[in-house]
């Protein structure tokens, strides 16, 4: 990596005034004593919790806080806003007697009286829960999987805050119940990028690691806003500034956050700002696939490509290039919202380029074409080898801590542990390792639970953490759907508004332990494939609660007492132990057991030597190419956005990054101007699924474009809109705006 400059650079500051008083940001300094008001009363525990533990946030990852790119401390508002739900203590049970005075209110509301205490259940016709044991709720549970079969139950895992043992056991537990229904939130985010890096490098996580965004000439960052997301990013793109790094962003709005930051634990930027980004090109929704196009067109016929390295390491260019060629700039530009003397300029910046790092998020993946639009990054990585090298490589971001870990545990209705297909071959491999036979055909995804739930085919849904009413289109209809089912169950936390949905027949709340708690402890695998050991903190616990891996290995025994014997691990050292037999790549995570212990799986960098694990050896050029699609006259493409939040949990009304509500419709000025709208004008958004009710908050997005707080304006979204590759919700809609009179 190149050697990190400290002097200060007045040329990267965003103003002169000191901290940056006057302008739009977040109170860094305010979130800290915040965080210290909220865990007041166990303020020794969050200060372990804080300097012992591996962050349950975005998926970073950290040792306490520290990390493995840049000295010095690393914490953000993130982490600080979930540190409550580790500290506080168990609601008052009585609480959930009656219902009915819970429904209506806001998650924060419902999670901010305490934590689940114990096992509770309530049947059909009852007003509210009632205590139970953990045996009851365990017969419960395992009675419901013998007599449903396996083709009628299905298994979420959430992402925040899970382990790496807790997915393995749950995946495992699972397949010896017969059935491969089992996902996690990587099906939401992430899911596209890794069957388009499959197909194109033969691996399926980021090839390179967060060093390399110091050591790069160019940074392009395309449908993912990291000042919102991985708060602590914004510290590696400080420092690869300095190293004369330029940074892009290619997104339907010029964020805030993306512009300019203030770093708390940096004196220079805490006083004047970091200005992250040098240039930002703005698409329409949905048109980063026909940019990207274009970008790569321009790379071709400006002869800025690297012809030997797709001549000695690569397949599929001659094709692309003939297709590029058909392509006209006039289409590119109606479909894309941009210009071809914007494309060309960007080709310009990665043809100049030595060095490159690749970055995008779920504006790029949760989309109908989320795969392709994938691709067609890579086949911008692969036109100047940004592969396999220092300052180099293509990074699907995570935002939580535990997302990584859970495709690669096996923790996947499409794919066995260490990412490997559903067969029947990678089945009977299992089998002879697990001692039962492991079923051979894909599960169902977490939207198509959903489906099942709503067509009366499930007796069995049981979600470990996660919301489905938050986080999937068409809340009402995922409402409907979880009363049809006969036995819910919700293992969290804390409560949450999709465990009051009334009864089919039965519903049991099952009490979680924090990573925190457990004994042994637990690991997480970062963004960057690095896997982190995170000890066991003494403190405060909550009597009941168990962590999910224990649960799952005594719900397999119980299910099927002859396959006892393959869950009866008497730790996690030894859960450990057994990923690294069956997970090859991730041999070295039985030797994890103290505060620090880590290593990253494939090294600092996948393909190193442009060595592709491909069935050829070589990296593969992707034929996708944009499709047209019909706007109506005056309609707008509506994009959902986060703002202040953390997936579902929402921390703030208003965002600090921007200043925008939770009722804010993100428009154009000139759009706003254009239809005669005022700032703070309430008007509606309408479309076939239904009505959103908020103001105009004119803001730098693409004309034509609008973007809604997800989830206020999931109702608006089509369920059955998906990405074609691994069934993600199209997240994004087309509406027209109506005023109010």
């Amino acid at each position: 990596m190149s050697k990190i400059r400290k002097r200060w650079t007045p040329r990267n500051w965003s103003s002169l005034m000191p901290f940056g008083l006057g302008h739009q940001h977040p109170n860094n300094f305010k979130e800290l004593f915040r965080a210290l008001g909220e865990n007041r009363d166990n303020l020794a525990y969050a200060w372990r919790i804080l300097n012992e533990g591996v962050c349950d946030g975005c998926a970073l990852g950290t040792s306490g806080m520290h990390d493995w790119t840049l000295d010095g401390i690393h914490l953000c508002n993130i982490r600080l806003r979930l540190l409550r739900l580790n500290t506080m203590g168990a609601l008052d049970a009585k609480v959930l007697g009656d219902v009915s005075a819970l429904r209506g209110k806001r998650n924060d509301v419902l999670r901010n009286l305490g934590r689940i205490p114990a096992p509770m259940r309530r049947r059909r016709g009852e007003p509210g829960f009632t205590r139970i044991s953990w045996q009851e709720a365990l017969e419960s549970i395992a009675a419901r999987i013998r007599s449903a079969g396996p083709e009628r139950i299905a298994f979420f895992m959430t992402s925040r805050g899970m382990p790496n043992e807790s997915y393995y056991a749950a995946q495992k537990a699972v397949r010896s119940f017969g059935s491969n229904n089992i996902d996690n939130a990587a099906r939401i985010c992430h899911s596209p990028s890794t069957s388009a890096l499959k197909d194109a490098l033969g691996v399926a996580a980021t090839t390179c690691s967060y060093a390399d965004w110091i050591a790069s000439d160019l940074i392009v960052f395309i449908g993912s806003n990291v000042a919102n997301n991985q708060p602590v990013a914004t510290k590696y793109l400080h420092f690869a500034k300095k190293a004369n790094a330029k940074v892009v962003s290619v997104n339907t709005c010029r964020e805030p956050g993306m512009e300019n930051y203030w770093i708390p634990s940096l004196p220079e930027s805490a006083l004047f700002g970091t200005r992250l980004t040098d240039r930002f090109f703005l698409v329409n929704t949905g048109g980063d696939l026909a940019f990207l196009t274009g970008v790569m067109k321009a790379l071709v016929e400006g002869g800025l490509c690297d012809d030997r390295f797709i001549d000695v390491y690569t397949t599929g260019f001659a094709e692309l290039r003939e297709a590029l060629a058909r392509e006209t700039w006039a289409t590119l530009e109606q479909q894309s919202g941009s210009t071809q003397a914007e494309m060309e300029e960007l080709a310009r910046m990665i043809g100049g380029a030595n060095k490159a790092v690749f970055v995008w998020s779920m504006g790029i993946t949760q989309h109908e074409r989320g795969a392709d639009q994938v691709r067609a990054i890579l086949n911008l990585v692969l036109s100047r080898g940004f592969v396999g090298r220092e300052g180099c490589g293509a990074m699907p971001i995570r935002g939580h801590s535990g997302v990584q870990g859970g495709a690669e545990m096996g923790c996947y209705a499409t794919a066995f542990p260490g990412g490997k297909s559903v067969t029947a071959a990678n089945a009977e491999v299992l089998s002879q390792q697990w001692g039962f036979t492991v079923p051979t055909e894909p599960g169902l995804t977490a939207p198509e639970m959903i489906d099942a739930a709503h067509d009366g085919e499930l007796d069995l849904l049981f979600s470990a953490g996660g919301n489905f009413l938050e986080t999937l289109p068409d809340p009402a209809r995922v409402e409907a759907a979880l009363a049809r089912v006969p036995l819910r169950v919700h293992m969290d936390i804390v409560l949450t508004n999709q465990m009051l949905v009334d009864p089919a027949e039965e519903v049991l709340l099952l009490p979680a332990a924090t990573r925190y708690e457990i004994p042994g402890g637990v690991t997480q695998t970062s963004t960057e494939r690095r896997i982190i050991f995170s000890p066991e903190v003494p403190g405060p616990r909550i009597d009941e609660a168990r962590p999910e891996w224990e649960f799952f290995a005594q719900l397999a025994a119980l299910v099927n007492p002859s396959r006892a014997e393959a869950f009866m691990w008497r730790g996690t050292a030894e859960v450990r132990e057994e990923i690294a037999r069956v997970v090859p790549m991730y041999r070295g995570i039985e030797k994890l057991k103290a505060k620090g212990d880590q290593f990253q799986y494939g090294g600092r960098h996948l393909c190193e030597g442009w060595n592709f694990p491909t069935h050829d050896g070589k990296a593969h050029f992707q034929l996708v190419l944009p499709e047209s699609r019909e706007i109506p006259e005056g309609a707008f493409l509506l994009s959902t956005r986060r703002g202040k939040q953390f997936n579902s949990l929402i921390h703030e009304q208003v965002d600090a990054l921007n200043g925008a509500g939770r009722g804010a419709i993100l428009i154009s000025e000139a759009d706003a101007a254009r239809l005669g709208l005022r700032a703070g004008q309430e008007i509606e958004l309408a479309n076939e699924r239904g009505r959103f009710r908020g103001h105009v908050f004119p803001t730098a997005i693409r004309p034509g474009n609008l973007q809604v707080h997800w989830p206020e304006a999931n109702h608006l979204i089509d369920p059955h809109r998906r990405e074609r590759d691994a069934g993600v919700p199209d997240y994004n809609a087309i509406v027209r705006i109506e005023t109010m009179p």
